[in-house]
């Protein structure tokens, strides 16, 4: 479904101007930050993942300045945005890693919590992402994560519905309900979901399509067009998003989905399309003669 390596060049192109327009994924971070206080929790190992440029990887580290943080993201680019001195530290430094989040190069049962703000809407199969993330937790590790659900940037896909039907000019965005699929599919504990929206103002759709391409938001899809948007086309779209537009604003809907939920201990099944596999250390397997 979706180009990663377009994915990881939007996102690269970004790094420089990404803080700057990210005002909604700071405010999604913080709330997941906040969430972490309620938690009695001393993890050894941290993994931030779709770090970014780490502002989440800092916080972690500062919250746990003895814990290993692993800053991990699929742009480069990103990775090279964070401040030198947080990885440059003699011991129990940030460590920065350029991976896929379908594919951790991390060992199994590892980590101790996985932090991963906005990140796993771009993964090609989400419920391979989550079985990664349960592979590399530890038994009852905590996995707290946020992504976008099926109803963000509903405006955007409208208005380029209404002008080019059946096209693809916005990515799609899981719905709530495969989401905690995912997490009871792959054997999580405890999960935990709920649901924010957030409605970004913007003086015209031109501004948000600007910010959207500063952020490395852009149309992913692998079957896009990959020509140019002609003037024409691109002007009915604008004329297309003002129905949307009170009070001299137009609006840009977000909705968020926040998760948390806990690694299972060895031998918990994970559910497939054939049935329920459970694995569980040799050592455990008792004999008799």
């Amino acid at each position: 479904m979706f180009d990663r390596t377009h994915i990881r060049r939007a996102f690269a192109r970004a790094a420089s101007t990404y803080a700057a327009v990210a005002a909604l994924q700071k405010e999604v971070e913080s709330r997941l930050l906040e969430h972490l206080q309620e938690l009695p929790l001393d993890p050894s190992t941290i993994l931030d993942l779709g770090s970014g440029p780490g502002s989440a990887t800092r916080a972690l580290k500062r919250r746990w300045p003895k814990a290993q943080v692993v800053a991990l993201d699929h742009a480069l680019a990103m990775l090279r945005q964070q401040p030198r001195r947080w990885w440059t530290l003699p011991a129990k430094r940030i460590e920065r890693v350029c991976a896929d989040a379908c594919a951790l190069p991390l060992a199994d049962a590892s980590v101790d919590l996985v932090f991963s703000n906005l990140c796993l809407q771009w993964v090609e199969t989400l419920p391979v992402a989550i079985d990664e993330l349960r592979r590399v937790l530890r038994p009852g590790g905590l996995l707290l994560l946020s992504t976008f659900a099926s109803e963000t940037l509903f405006e955007l896909r409208a208005a380029f519905e209404h002008v080019d039907p059946g096209a693809a000019h916005v990515s799609p965005f899981l719905p709530l309900q495969q989401i905690g699929s995912a997490l009871q599919a792959a054997g999580f504990r405890d999960p935990v979901l709920h649901v924010d929206h957030f409605t970004l103002t913007y003086a015209g759709p031109r501004e948000l399509m600007r910010e959207l391409k500063q952020l490395g938001a852009t149309n992913a899809l692998s079957d896009r067009r990959r020509g140019l948007t002609g003037k024409h086309r691109m002007q009915a779209v604008l004329a297309a998003y003002e129905q949307f537009r009170v009070n001299d604003r137009v609006p840009a809907t977000y909705e968020v989905v926040y998760a948390q939920a806990f690694a299972p201990p060895p031998g918990q099944p994970r559910r497939s399309a054939g049935g329920e596999i459970a694995s569980f250390p040799l050592a455990n397997l008792r004999r008799r003669r």
